[in-house]
This record gives structure tokens, C-alpha cells and sequence, in this order.
């Protein structure tokens, strides 16, 4: 039942995740370095150090809720692989290397 004219607020959770941070990921990038760009992960499982799960979800006033995930994996302390909603926007930028667009 909705009562006209009552606002009802957003609920965000988690960590917010932008194409920009994505972008910023690189093979070889140690814990705190993803964290600098990434903050602190939602979802640090004690078992398996070497996987992070970074999630956000939005719930529009009244609207339905939207979910984003990324979930970055480690070997030794250097990040090697991230899966989830996001991709680099380029491959060059997920190896790490630099093209020239001509």
C-alpha cells in the first residue's frame, strides 16, 4: 500500500564499485594496493585469504534492488584474476601494458 506523497529513502550496502576503480586493477598489484584503490572488501572469507568479494547493492525508494559483485583473487600476495558485473574497459589495461590507438 503506498501512501501518497511519503518519500521513501534508498538503501545502499556494501562497497561501492565504479568502472574507474576496475580500470585501475593490474596483475601483480599486492593486497594493499588493491585496497587503496578497491577499499576494504565486504566479504573476507578466513579459510581462503586469497579471495576478496567486493559487493554493492542499491535499493531505490520504493524500486527494485540492484546488485554489482567483483571478486579479485591472490596468489603470494599479488593479485592475479578478478571476475564479477565489471571488465576493464580495455584489454590493454588488464594486462597492464599501453597501446597506441593509431
Amino acid at each position: 500500500m503506498d501512501f501518497p506523497g511519503v518519500y521513501k529513502i534508498g538503501i545502499p550496502q556494501g562497497n561501492i564499485i565504479t568502472q574507474e576503480m576496475i580500470d585501475q586493477l593490474r596483475p601483480g598489484m599486492t593486497k594493499r594496493q588493491v585496497i587503496f584503490v578497491m577499499g576494504t572488501p565486504l566479504v573476507r572469507d578466513p579459510y581462503r585469504q586469497d579471495r576478496w568479494d567486493y559487493v554493492y547493492s542499491y535499493q531505490p525508494g520504493g524500486g527494485e534492488r540492484g546488485q554489482e559483485r567483483i571478486t579479485v583473487f591472490f596468489v603470494e600476495d599479488q593479485l592475479v584474476n578478478f571476475t564479477g558485473d565489471f571488465v576493464p574497459s580495455t584489454i590493454s589495461e588488464a594486462t597492464g601494458s599501453i597501446q597506441d590507438p593509431n
